[in-house]
């Protein structure tokens, strides 16, 4: 070695470069620290990246010389002395949309305030519905002796299982009627001769009610889960002191159900105020509009120039389901104590119903839930068959599933189920669509699992960790806004049906599910103790025969729930969706545009299929790896 070279070696700049790229190595050796720098580079670039790009555009102008300039424009050009102007150029900062929706006298009432209250409005009734209905469920399963308790809890799941537009279709079809408007004979005017009023077939209340119907499935696991492990010796104290019931109820039972309760409120009104498709099918009849339809509208309005407010409108939605979420921390977090479960008697008290009392309560429970649960498949079924929607005058008919010739409306150009080749064709892209984003999902949901769970106390754990449950959070229409701004900036149609938009849809779908697959996963890589690899790393075996022949085949259950519950949620999506692709490329965007072609028997038929898939594919997860919704609430209690 020359003089040069070793008095170089030897210089404290270069000792430090070489001690740091051996720590550098050192760490990165570490499969866990690898995976962790990959998912947090990954994960804050598709997150971040296009949230920012989108609160940019909020304040861009979008069409030149037509963006009025605002108050506030004009308060900024003055003190940079610019000058007055009337209009904003093209791309120039400006404040003008974010004016329009909160401060105009013209545009904001119905652009933004009007459809913020109704927004309000639907979460705040679907949240309360959906904890009353829930809860009660939850008693009556876990606490009393109702009988056909098995049969309950098998159905009761259904609502959220299936697409929540399909509910609001089946409300739709069950309750429209001669009266309302653009209405038909629907199924119930049919069997009674009665006629609902409109605001019970269209606006807020069917809205709500439909949406609080899919997350009740929530509320009740939730809060049958802590119904079935609360110890009953605090409630069957406070019965011996001669408390009254309905304060043993509010002070003993509903502080141990905070955490539940608190979670179903950040799940259903977060996600009530981000629906799209519900208050599109039942709201926009009467011009019911809420802030994600609104948004919608105002994306695709005529001219561009109000795509900023809508940009505006998805911001505002994101923020809301950060608050909702900073609020149930507050609430549920910070040296709270919510213990239901301890080492003494874990015994719990069942409420009598009485041998007349609990067959009765059956009976009107167990027709309640099959209405709710079973009665979209029927009524779909039963719709298929129909010629004209709800008319069972004419009699049956199968030529919605096997006609070979033009049904309903001719111009449309629709043959039967099992001939329409678009069905299949959307239903393939469906299908594939949902097997790239369940693979994809379950894989980095695996891998961010194992490395979360080996540095979990890390700050890099902590961040990916975090970070990976973000988009659960997200709307699922902002989402799909923000990757069609992603994929407008690479050039990519957002709305045709070719490759690269079939990746960006890919990718916001694994994106969207990583949260589920990743919390499967972790929760599986914490039951295990780190011995088990640690003896495979003693006998050298490298990280990945260890990842597939120790860790995975021990917890394949979990894993394999990671890959097949993102398919089951991406087959029935359709507002993650709304912005991307064609109205043929995948089944939900198709049979939602049916709606407006008038061909009623096929858009149920259609409807009826997917039904099927779902829950078939929801039974094959269950087959599979034993998981089920249900387990631990009571569904095998006799």
């Amino acid at each position: 070695m020359s003089d040069q070279a070793a008095k170089k070696e030897r210089s404290p700049f270069f000792k430090t470069v070489r001690r740091g790229a051996t720590k550098t190595f050192t760490f990165l050796g570490v499969p866990a620290n690898s995976i962790l720098v990959f998912f947090a580079f990954v994960l804050l670039l598709l997150n971040l990246y296009p949230l920012l790009s989108l609160i940019v555009s909020s304040f861009q102008a979008v069409n030149g010389n037509s963006v009025p300039a605002s108050d506030w424009d004009i308060l900024v050009w003055d003190i940079w002395e610019k000058g007055p102007r009337e209009y904003v150029p093209q791309g120039s900062f400006t404040g003008y949309y974010w004016w329009s929706i909160l401060f105009s006298s013209d545009l904001a009432v119905g652009n933004f305030w009007l459809p913020l209250a109704r927004s309000l409005l639907v979460s705040t009734f679907a949240c309360i519905f959906a904890i009353l209905f829930g809860g009660v469920m939850a008693f009556l399963i876990t606490r009393t002796n109702m009988p056909f308790k098995k049969f309950v809890t098998a159905i009761f799941i259904f609502p959220y299982i299936m697409p929540q537009w399909t509910l609001a279709l089946f409300w739709k079809n069950f309750f429209v009627n001669t009266t309302v408007t653009g209405g038909y004979i629907g199924e119930f005017q049919a069997l009674t001769g009665l006629a609902v009023p409109q605001w019970f077939v269209y606006g807020w209340f069917p809205v709500a009610m439909v949406l609080a119907l899919h997350y009740t499935p929530f509320a009740y696991i939730l809060i049958g889960g802590v119904l079935q492990n609360m110890d009953s010796n605090l409630e069957e104290a406070a019965t011996i002191l001669n408390i009254p019931r309905w304060k043993r109820f509010t002070h003993i039972t509903v502080p141990m159900l905070k955490p539940a309760l608190f979670s179903t409120i950040l799940l259903v009104f977060s996600s009530a105020m981000s629906s799209y498709s519900v208050p599109t099918t039942l709201g926009n009849v009467v011009d019911f509009y809420t802030l994600a339809t609104k948004m919608k509208s105002l994306i695709e309005g005529s001219g561009g120039n109000s795509m900023g407010s809508g940009y505006a409108v998805a911001i505002v939605l994101i923020l809301i389901g950060v608050v909702m979420l900073i609020l149930n921390q507050i609430q549920t977090g910070s040296r709270k104590q919510f213990t239901t479960v301890t080492g003494k008697s874990g015994q719990i008290s069942k409420t009598n119903l009485g041998k007349v009392g609990k067959w009765v309560t059956a009976s009107v429970t167990c027709v309640l839930v099959a209405f709710v649960c079973i009665g979209p498949m029927i009524s779909f079924f039963l719709e298929s068959l129909l010629p004209n929607s709800g008319d069972f005058s004419s009699g049956l008919t199968f030529k919605a599933w096997i006609s070979e010739t033009p049904i309903g409306n001719a111009s449309a150009g629709y043959v039967g189920l099992l001939h329409e080749r678009r069905v299949w064709t959307a239903l393939g892209g469906s299908v594939l669509l949902s097997l790239f984003c369940g693979f994809f999902a379950g894989l980095c949901g695996l891998l961010i699992g194992y490395a979360v769970s080996r540095k979990r106390k890390s700050p890099l754990g902590i961040v990916v960790n975090n970070v990976a449950f973000f988009p659960y959070l997200m709307p699922s229409v902002a989402l799909s806004l923000i990757f069609m701004m992603l994929a407008l900036n690479l050039g990519i149609p957002a709305t045709s049906a070719g490759v690269g938009v079939f990746v960006v849809m890919v990718v916001v779908g694994v994106i969207k599910y990583i949260p589920f697959a990743s919390r499967t996963s972790l929760n599986a890589m914490l039951q295990l103790s780190e011995e088990i690899e640690e003896a495979g790393v003693i006998m050298h075996i490298p990280w990945w025969k260890r990842m597939t022949r120790i860790i995975f085949p021990i917890q394949k259950a979990a894993f394999i729930s990671g890959f097949l519950l993102p398919f089951i949620s991406c087959m029935r999506e359709l507002d993650l969706f709304v912005f991307l692709g064609s109205d043929y490329f995948i089944l939900t965007r198709f049979m939602f545009m049916l709606e407006d072609t008038g061909v009623a028997a096929l858009e149920n038929a259609a409807n009826f299929l997917l039904i099927v898939i779902i829950l078939v594919a929801n039974y094959a997860v269950n087959l599979l790896t034993g998981a089920s919704m249900d387990k631990g609430i009571g569904g095998s209690t006799k």
